[in-house]
């Protein structure tokens, strides 16, 4: 009896055009997932969602036609702290790519060293999906021991949900990477008071921020114009920590699926200075992964 479960959300729309945007060399994507073949890297029995397949080679296409000569893989969700979907990938030498993982809170050494050897540089705590994971104290105790791999800490977080979490970030001894706008809703404007924590943080020495994922904070697709202000505000706010990701293949899309050369020329309206969108798409991303 096959095991295989039966999607529930969309899949990516394959791409049919380049960008206008003439991506520099060394263009990173730092935010995208691959999931699958599903026979080979099953899903948590309690998974929020079942996505299609979306394999390595999928991905190295889409990067190959944005022009992103590197990417960064994050551990979903949907795979708890198995990240072998992933891991497989980083090994696959298809492309330069780097992952964050997902890990329990009694990791072994050994464990994180594994990872670090496949490409991983990060721990990404979920605080905003359903699945249960790390927790916030769970990254204040594994802090130390990443930092001296040289790792981050990447949040996936609710801001306006949890305005206390801006104290108890800023106090992390790790550098740490904060995405999907931190949940901060576009129609609030950026003088809305989670945002402005958001802002707050990333003017840090420490803090870093990607810009991202439009559709969690916004429904106006495909242009999502109500994000251009907070992008732009967070460029100026750490232009030496703000980095880019596609979210391919965008398993939190759904109803707002976008392509992936819309998202791409879309970086070019929130960063429209051609050297300051080289340091979000090559040099800082170079700095925080080690490309």
């Amino acid at each position: 009896m096959s095991n295989i479960r039966t999607p529930n959300i969309p899949g990516f729309i394959p791409h049919t055009r380049a960008p206008q945007t003439r991506f520099p060399k060394g263009a990173t994507d730092c935010h995208a997932h691959v999931f699958g073949p599903q026979e080979r890297f099953p899903y948590l029995p309690g998974a929020a969602y079942i996505p299609p397949d979306a394999v390595t080679t999928d991905y190295v296409a889409m990067l190959k036609n944005n022009g992103c000569d590197r990417g960064v893989l994050v551990q979903p969700s949907v795979y708890g702290t198995d990240n072998s979907c992933m891991v497989d990938a980083l090994r696959s030498g298809l492309h330069a790519l780097r992952g964050i993982a997902v890990v329990e809170a009694n990791v072994t050494d050994r464990e994180l060293e594994d990872l670090h050897s496949a490409g991983v540089r990060g721990v990404r705590i979920n605080l905003a999906s359903e699945t249960e994971g790390l927790t916030l104290a769970d990254g204040e105790r594994l802090a130390p021991r990443l930092k001296a791999l040289g790792w981050h800490l990447q949040f996936y977080l609710d801001l306006p949900k949890m305005p206390e979490a801006e104290a108890r970030l800023a106090k992390l001894p790790i550098d740490i990477v904060i995405d999907h706008f931190a949940r901060c809703p576009a129609a609030e404007g950026i003088d809305a008071p989670a945002f402005q924590a958001l802002r707050r943080l990333v003017q840090r020495d420490n803090c870093w921020a990607k810009i991202m994922g439009p559709y969690f904070v916004s429904k106006n697709a495909p242009l999502f114009a109500d994000v251009t202000p907070m992008a732009s505000a967070l460029v100026a706010a750490a232009p030496d920590r703000i980095v880019w990701g596609t979210d391919w293949p965008h398993p939190g899309g759904r109803a707002l699926m976008p392509e992936d050369h819309v998202l791409a020329d879309l970086l070019a309206q929130w960063v429209p200075d051609e050297a300051q969108r080289r340091k979000v798409l090559v040099e800082n991303p170079a700095r925080l992964y080690g490309f």
